[in-house]
């Protein structure tokens, strides 16, 4: 399901009453307790949901999975582009906050969120999650003169580097580059494509999909709301 975030509760809420399994693009509410709501309805119908979290599944991202991930770096900026605090992180950050939770090698225990608010518009947002072992560090900044997605992890003297979810650099003393074919589809090369194919090839087989792991991004998302706010305050 694609529509604008602010219809995502009243829509979600009457597929699910219906008994559709329902694949719905990120996020699945602005507010977390209709994200709440959803989550403990489609369990408490037996249908399955799922959040277009696409990312996880996007080649290069899925490969760093693979890779050592004592430090885990990704930043996603906008070039003029100062928004509320909450739709500023639910539509857009909240990419960031799911792929570091994603390739946390570990448990998380420690959170921290830094925020840049103008005039009540969140200018630039910094996340750091650290565990035994590793840290991970998401940045967005909605005026950095630059619209761009890198990630990096990195550990055990390696890294690997991913450039607008395109290009994928292996660091290990010389540079090795692998770019995108020129005839792979973007959606195929984002993820987008394998986490449809995933959903509807679960439904056919009759499997239940939870939406549980993609409520704790929202709620990590809310944890960042609210301390960009507290800070501007």
């Amino acid at each position: 399901m694609h529509a604008s975030t602010s219809a995502h509760p009243e829509l979600v809420t009457a597929l699910l009453e219906a008994g559709v399994p329902t694949y719905v693009d990120k996020p699945l509410a602005y507010e977390l307790a209709d994200s709440v709501r959803l989550v403990e309805l489609a369990e408490e119908r037996g249908v399955s949901l799922a959040v277009g979290f696409n990312r996880r599944l996007a080649p290069g991202y899925a490969q760093c999975a693979d890779h050592p991930r004592d430090l885990i770096l990704m930043q996603k900026n906008r070039v003029g582009l100062p928004e509320e605090p909450r739709t500023f992180v639910l539509d857009d950050f909240i990419h960031v906050v799911d792929t570091l939770r994603f390739l946390a090698p570990g448990e998380i225990d420690h959170v921290d969120v830094r925020a840049r608010m103008v005039d009540g518009l969140l200018h630039h947002v910094v996340l750091q999650l650290s565990g035994d072992g590793f840290t991970a560090i998401g940045t967005m900044n909605h005026m950095s003169g630059s619209t761009e997605e890198i990630l990096e992890v990195a550990g055990q003297d390696t890294k690997r580097q991913v450039v607008n979810l395109a290009e994928v650099i292996d660091h290990k003393g010389q540079p090795s580059v692998r770019r995108r074919g020129d005839w792979v589809p973007v959606a195929r090369q984002r993820g987008i494509e394998q986490a449809v194919t995933g959903f509807l090839d679960s439904v056919r087989a009759g499997k239940l999909v939870s939406a549980r792991d993609a409520l704790a991004t929202h709620e990590l998302c809310e944890r960042v709301v609210r301390t960009a706010l507290e800070q501007a305050s």
